[in-house]
């Protein structure tokens, strides 16, 4: 049985993907991204690019996902009980990686925004844990 409240959460949580998506349009110039890069060969600079872009655009579908699937999502079917499991585990790696990798020091000089994005992040994967095993109970 879909859970209709799982549902309205699912629905929450495509508004955070696009509000991540929408974060990131300024995120280059607050990183500096084009200066940081100049000392970087050519090919890595496209890789980096291309790379922000496909993540970005993951982040969308994620979004597009919740907001057109989200009964699915929320344990009305197989494959979206695996996607939110995905989903869930997505953005428990990006969280540990937010932690544990990332410049300590460039997370101090924007604390609203890391921990605006650490709330997000932890909102992410227990709405889609949460759905991940909805239907297992």
């Amino acid at each position: 049985m879909i859970c209709n409240e799982l549902i309205s959460l699912i629905w929450l949580a495509g508004g955070i993907h696009a509000a991540i998506v929408l974060a990131n349009i300024p995120l280059p110039r607050k990183l500096e991204v084009k200066r940081n890069l100049s000392s970087v060969p050519d090919f890595l600079r496209q890789v980096f690019y291309v790379h922000w872009v496909y993540i970005v655009l993951i982040v969308a579908l994620f979004a597009v996902l919740c907001f057109a699937f989200a009964p699915e999502l929320a344990g009305g079917s197989a494959l979206g009980r695996f996607l939110s499991g995905f989903i869930a585990g997505f953005w428990l790696l990006r969280l540990v990686l937010q932690w544990f990798f990332y410049d300590r020091e460039l997370r101090r000089q924007i604390p609203w925004m890391d921990g605006a994005y650490g709330v997000a992040l932890v909102t992410l994967i227990g709405i889609f844990g949460l759905a991940a095993v909805h239907a297992w109970k």
